[in-house]
C-alpha cells in the first residue's frame, strides 16, 4: 500500500537575494562561532538569530547568487499496519498566501510531520498548517533582509510549534496519546531556516557534501538526555520515561498533562538557518525511517546520482523510499527533495541509426546458399 505524496503548490520560481557570505559573530558563549564563509549557523531555541547575521552582512551588495525552488515528495507505509506520516510541500508560498499577501521572492514551504500513537497529531498538523504557522503572515511582508527581520521570522515559527502544541491538546478529536515530530524548512530569499522538535531530520547537499540541518532529538543525544534528567524525567532502554524514543513532540498530552506542569517532553523547536550559494544542490527532508538505515551522506549521494540522470526531485524521493525498504527499515517512510537549480532541459539523445554492412560472396557460395534454401 503506498500513500503518494500530495502536491500542495508548484511553480518554479527565481529568488532575489541576500548575501553572498558572511562571518558568525556573537558574545553569547553556548552558540557556536563559525569564522568560514558560506558556512551553516546554528543557535539553541533560546538564542536569537540576530546575534548571528549581522546588518552589515545582509545588506551587502554584488553579485547575488539566484537560486529556483522545486521540489518533490514520496511517502509509504512502509511494514507499518498503519500510515501516520504526513508532510506538506508549497513550492510559491506567495502565490498559497493569496495576492494580498506579498512574500519575499522566492518564498517556499515544506514541513514533514512523523506521528506516533495513532494517526490524529499528524493529521492536524497537516490540515491546519498554514493557520498555525502563517497566521501571522503580514510579518514576511515586512521582508528587509536584516537582524529584526530575522528574529522576528525565528519567534514566529516558535510560537507557532508552541501553538500546535497546545491546539493537540485542545482538540477532542486528537487522543492524548497521540504526537508527532515536527520539521518545517521556510525559504524566503536566499535565506532557509529550518525548525525542528524530534527526529525527522533536513540534510543540504553542498557540492556533493552533506551538512545537517536539523538535530535528532533522541534520548541518545547527550544535551536531551541531560535536559530530560534535569526536568526530573529518566531515559530507559533508550526511551523518555521508557515510553517514547524522542524528546521533543507536539501532542502527547498524556506524558505532558496537567496542563502548564514541566515535562521532560517538550514541543520547543531548535533552528538552524543558512544563506543559499551557488554551491548548494538540494535539500532532502525525511523522516526517521530513512535516517534508521541510511546515513545523511548516502542520502545526499544516491539522490545527486539521480539529479544528474533525470533531474527529477519526485522520482528521487522515491529511490530514496525504496533503498530504505530494501535496506529493511522498520517504519512509514516520507521524503522531500527540494532543488535549487532550475529544470535541466536536456535534448533527448538521436536515435541511433543501424548500420549495415555489404558483403560479396563468390559464384560458388552462392550456389551453395541456393541449394540450402531450395
Amino acid at each position: 500500500m503506498v500513500a503518494k505524496a500530495e502536491i500542495v503548490c508548484h511553480q518554479s520560481i527565481r529568488v532575489v537575494d541576500v548575501v553572498p557570505s558572511y562571518r558568525c559573530i556573537t558574545k553569547e558563549t553556548d552558540v557556536q562561532i563559525i569564522e568560514e564563509t558560506r558556512d551553516i549557523i546554528s543557535c539553541s531555541n533560546n538564542k536569537s538569530l540576530s546575534n548571528i547575521i549581522t546588518d552589515e552582512t545582509l545588506k551587502s551588495t554584488g553579485l547575488q547568487y539566484v537560486p529556483t525552488i522545486r521540489s518533490g515528495s514520496y511517502a509509504d507505509i512502509g511494514p507499518r499496519r498503519f500510515m501516520e506520516d504526513e508532510h506538506i510541500r508549497i513550492d510559491d508560498l506567495s502565490s498559497h498566501l493569496g495576492s494580498l499577501c506579498q512574500c519575499p521572492t522566492p518564498s517556499a514551504f515544506f514541513g514533514v510531520f512523523d506521528g506516533h500513537g495513532g494517526p490524529d497529531a499528524a493529521a492536524y498538523m497537516k490540515k491546519n498548517a498554514m493557520n498555525i504557522f502563517f497566521k501571522d503572515a503580514d510579518l514576511l511582508q515586512t521582508f528587509e533582509a536584516d537582524d529584526v527581520f530575522l528574529e522576528a521570522v525565528e519567534k514566529s515559527l516558535h510560537d507557532a510549534f508552541l501553538f500546535a502544541d497546545l491546539a493537540l491538546a485542545n482538540d477532542a478529536t486528537v487522543s492524548s496519546s497521540s504526537g508527532t515530530t515536527a520539521l518545517t524548512a521556510l525559504i524566503l530569499g536566499r535565506l532557509l531556516l529550518v525548525a525542528n522538535a524530534g527526529d525527522c531530520r533536513a540534510v543540504l547537499c553542498r557540492k556533493g557534501e552533506a551538512v545537517e540541518m536539523s538535530q535528532d532529538h533522541r534520548p541518545v543525544y547527550a544535551p536531551e538526555r541531560r535536559r530530560v534528567e534535569e526536568s526530573g524525567g529518566y531515559i530507559d532502554d533508550g526511551y523518555l520515561n521508557g515510553v517514547l524514543s524522542v524528546t521533543r513532540a507536539l501532542g502527547d498530552w498524556d506524558m505532558k498533562l496537567p496542563l502548564g506542569s514541566g515535562s521532560p517532553l517538550i514541543a520547543e523547536p531548535e533552528f538552524r538557518q543558512v544563506l543559499l550559494t551557488e554551491d548548494d544542490e538540494f535539500l532532502i527532508i525525511g523522516c526517521d525511517g530513512i535516517w534508521d538505515v541510511l546515513s545523511s551522506q548516502q542520502a545526499v549521494s544516491l539522490v545527486r546520482r539521480g539529479l544528474r540522470r533525470h533531474d527529477d526531485p519526485e522520482q528521487c524521493a522515491r529511490d530514496l523510499v525504496m533503498e530504505a525498504l530494501r535496506l529493511n527499515t522498520f517504519d512509514n517512510l516520507t521524503v522531500i527533495v527540494v532543488c535549487f537549480s532550475p529544470l535541466d532541459h536536456r535534448e533527448p539523445s538521436p536515435v541511433k541509426q543501424r548500420k549495415f554492412r555489404c558483403f560479396s560472396l563468390s559464384a560458388e557460395a552462392l550456389c551453395s546458399l541456393k541449394s540450402f534454401l531450395e
